[in-house]
């Protein structure tokens, strides 16, 4: 059992197994819905998760380093205000490139508190998320802000290739920066940074930029995810972002990247957030509460971050188990009874 190829399958089931558990929902939607897999159906879920899984990008960066982005949904909320207000009186590019700016601003902040102020992340995005959603509501007088300029309604609504636009952005934000973390010294950085913040350190690493650049891309997608929720509905909505941090916490750890930090890849992350469309889409078609909605998923995300802490305790139940684990014991062959022994 601790053949090369054996040990080989056994990493690879670990790491499919968030594609095993996004299967085994489809299969079971697809016998309770008939419309579950139905193109128009399966296009309605890629749009539907394409905002949650474009935060959730940065997310799986700032949680790599060992660190959490409370404030991405109230920045989403924040930055799509800001840029439907320019865009109103001075166009479609200098709206887009405040959205973008606003983002990355508050990244920035949060990446410098976080490193040169010595706060936990936790706090510092918590208090972030609350003042960006109090100047949120402030700058907008609490009612939405209406986007008329088809251009920008077309980053939400047009398609492409029979696909929608936001389903294009989704995948190739997930090809973009899923190469920049795992094919380049940058992504190097970050797994080292969070695997071991002083080790990292100590070989010459800049770990409080790497940190700032993880941050500052969480808040420029963020604002790019407020770009597909303004463009869909064409309308900025002050309270746009409420839930999105924790939909893209939820969709990061249940594809596998550890709260821990230094381990973690954005193709689960992608499928992380699918499952979480998943079920909210089949949650949807078999007319489920919207009061019990919420408690499923948060079922969803406690199996999965329970899975996640104790993944080597499930694996010495399995068959797979190490028969050198001392937990384990090997029992030893008993000798053989001699002909010649007397019996009785």
């Amino acid at each position: 059992m601790n053949s090369p190829v054996f040990s080989a399958l056994r990493t690879l089931a670990r790491e499919l197994r968030t594609v095993w558990m996004l299967v085994l929902v489809c299969v079971v939607l697809s016998f309770a819905s008939p419309t579950f897999l139905t193109s128009t159906n399966l296009l309605n879920v890629g749009l539907a998760t394409a905002t949650v899984a474009l935060l959730a990008i940065g997310q799986s960066y700032v949680i790599v380093l060992a660190e959490i982005d409370l404030s991405v949904g109230a920045t989403l909320a924040f930055s799509a205000m800001a840029t439907a207000l320019v865009l109103r009186h001075h166009g479609l590019a200098l709206g887009i490139l405040v959205g973008l700016g606003t983002g990355a601003v508050v990244g920035l902040v949060n990446g410098l508190l976080v490193t040169r102020a010595r706060m936990p992340s936790f706090i510092v995005t918590l208090a972030t998320m609350s003042i960006l959603a109090g100047l949120t509501l402030q700058i907008s007088s609490g009612n939405p802000v209406a986007v008329t300029d088809y251009s920008f309604q077309g980053i939400g609504q047009d398609y492409l290739a029979g696909v929608p636009v936001p389903v294009w952005l989704m995948l190739v934000a997930y090809l973009v920066f899923g190469v920049l973390l795992a094919r380049t010294g940058f992504g190097r950085f970050v797994y080292a940074t969070g695997d071991n913040l002083e080790a990292a350190r100590l070989s010459g690493i800049r770990t409080q930029r790497i940190k700032v650049i993880a941050f500052v891309l969480a808040g420029v997608l963020a604002a790019l995810g407020g770009f597909v929720l303004t463009a869909r509905l064409s309308t900025a909505e002050p309270t746009a972002g409420t839930g999105y941090e924790l939909e893209s916490i939820a969709a990061v750890i249940i594809g596998g990247t550890s709260l821990a930090g230094g381990r973690g890849k954005l193709l689960g992350t992608l499928i992380g957030a699918l499952v979480l469309g998943v079920i909210d889409n089949g949650m949807n078609l078999l007319d489920v509460s919207p009061f019990l909605q919420e408690p499923v998923k948060g079922v969803v995300i406690l199996l999965a971050v329970y899975f996640d802490r104790n993944i080597d305790s499930l694996r010495a139940l399995t068959f797979w188990r190490n028969p050198g684990n001392p937990a384990v014991p090997t029992p030893s062959p008993s000798p053989s009874p001699s002909k010649t022994d007397p019996v009785g």
